[in-house]
C-alpha cells in the first residue's frame, strides 16, 4: 500500500534527522521532529504519538517500500543510521521499478511530436538515461511499432493546435492519384493515425465534403489565424469511426454486413484479434473453418485486410464486394500464371 501524505513526511522528516551527525536522536526527538514538520507544511497541530514513530521506523527498516533504511539504536536510546552515508532519497530503484520507468519512459516517447510534450523531453531524455544506465545493457522487454522517418510527422504539431484554436491552414498538397499539387484552404477537425500515417480530416474552401488528408503527402502548411474557421458540423469524431476499418468513409455512407468464410489455419487468429468490434460467428465448421460477419462500411481498407489473407478467407456477401474481390484476386493471380 502507497504511503500517503502526512506518513511521506514524516519519513523524510525522521530521515533528515538521522542523517544530522552532530545531534544524538531519541524516540521523543523524533516526535517533536515530526509533529513540527506536520504543523509546518499540512498545518496539523495534534502532534503525533511515540507508537506513530516507531511504526514509521519499522517501515523504512522494512522493504515495503523498498528503503531498507539502516536504522540503529544505541545506548538504548538514540537512533542512527549504521550507515552514515544512507538516506531514503538514493534508494536504488529495483528491478521492477526498473521495467515500470521503462515502459512510461516509451509510451511518453510515442507524443514527442506534440509541442505540449516537448517541456518534457528533456525530463524523459534523462529520465531514460537514468534507466538505462541503472538496467546498465539489458534487454528492452517493450517496444512500440512506430515509423520515424515517415514524411508529415513535423506537421502534426501545427494542425493539432490549428484545431484546438479553430484555425483555417493553407494546404499545397498532392495525393498518390494527382499530376501535380493543389493548393487549397482547409479547415481542419481530427488527426487520426492508421497502421503509423497519420490523417487529418476536415473540409476544403467553402464544401461541405468531409475528407481526410495523409500528412506524408503535404508539401506546405501555412495556418490562417485571421481567416474565418468553418466550424465541424459534418460528423461526430466519438461516432463516426465505430463502423469502420481504417480511416476512409464518406459521410453519407452506410455500414453493410460482409460475411467471410475463414479457414481453419487463420481461423484462430481472427477469431482472438477480430477485423472489427462488430464481428460475430455465424458458423463453425466440421472442417474448423469459420464464417464471420462484421458491419462495416465497405471501403480501401477493408479490402487491404482481406487481401492480406489471400487464400485464408473467402468473402461470401455482399454480392458487390464478391464481385470486386473477385476480379482483383484473378488480376493478382494472373499476374505469377503469365510471369516468364
Amino acid at each position: 500500500m502507497p504511503a500517503n501524505r502526512n506518513a511521506l513526511i514524516r519519513y523524510k522528516t525522521i530521515d533528515n534527522c538521522l542523517r544530522n551527525p552532530y545531534r544524538r536522536w531519541t524516540l521523543e526527538d523524533l516526535v517533536d521532529a515530526c509533529s513540527d514538520a506536520l504543523y509546518e507544511y499540512e498545518g496539523i497541530d495534534k502532534g503525533i504519538s511515540k507508537r506513530t514513530v516507531q511504526m514509521d521506523i519499522q517501515m523504512m527498516r522494512s522493504e515495503k517500500l523498498g528503503y531498507n533504511a539502516p536504522i540503529v539504536v544505541y545506548e538504548n536510546k538514540y537512533y542512527k543510521y549504521e550507515d552514515p552515508e544512507y538516506s531514503i532519497t538514493q534508494t536504488p530503484l529495483n528491478e521492477q521499478d526498473l521495467k515500470t520507468m521503462s515502459e512510461a519512459v516509451e509510451v511518453l516517447r510515442q507524443f514527442k511530436g506534440f509541442s505540449y510534450f516537448t517541456e518534457m523531453s528533456d525530463i524523459i531524455n534523462r529520465l531514460e538515461d537514468h534507466v538505462a544506465s541503472a538496467r546498465m545493457k539489458t534487454t528492452p522487454v517493450i517496444d512500440f511499432e512506430k515509423n520515424e522517418s515517415l514524411k508529415g510527422l513535423d506537421y502534426l504539431d501545427t494542425i493539432y493546435h490549428a484545431i484546438v484554436n479553430e484555425h483555417p491552414i493553407q494546404l499545397k498538397y498532392r495525393s498518390f492519384k494527382a499530376r501535380s499539387a493543389n493548393s487549397f484552404i482547409f479547415y481542419p477537425y481530427l488527426l487520426k493515425e492508421y497502421r503509423n500515417r497519420w490523417f487529418v480530416y476536415g473540409v476544403r474552401g467553402n464544401g461541405r465534403i468531409l475528407q481526410n488528408l495523409a500528412l506524408d503527402r503535404i508539401q506546405s502548411l501555412e495556418v490562417l489565424p485571421q481567416e474565418h474557421y468553418i466550424k465541424n458540423t459534418f460528423f461526430d469524431p466519438n461516432t463516426f469511426f465505430d463502423d469502420l476499418v481504417g480511416v476512409t468513409k464518406n459521410t453519407g455512407s452506410v455500414a453493410e454486413k460482409v460475411g467471410f468464410k475463414v479457414a481453419a489455419a487463420e481461423a484462430p487468429y481472427i477469431i482472438t484479434k477480430p477485423i472489427h468490434r462488430s464481428q460475430q460467428v455465424v458458423e463453425r465448421l466440421a472442417d474448423g473453418s469459420v464464417i464471420l460477419e462484421i458491419e462495416v462500411v465497405i471501403n480501401h481498407e477493408l479490402e487491404r485486410v482481406f487481401f492480406g489473407y489471400a487464400e485464408g478467407i473467402q468473402v461470401l456477401y455482399p454480392k458487390t464486394l464478391v464481385e470486386l474481390m473477385g476480379r482483383k484476386l484473378k488480376k493478382a493471380a494472373e499476374q505469377y500464371t503469365h510471369s516468364k
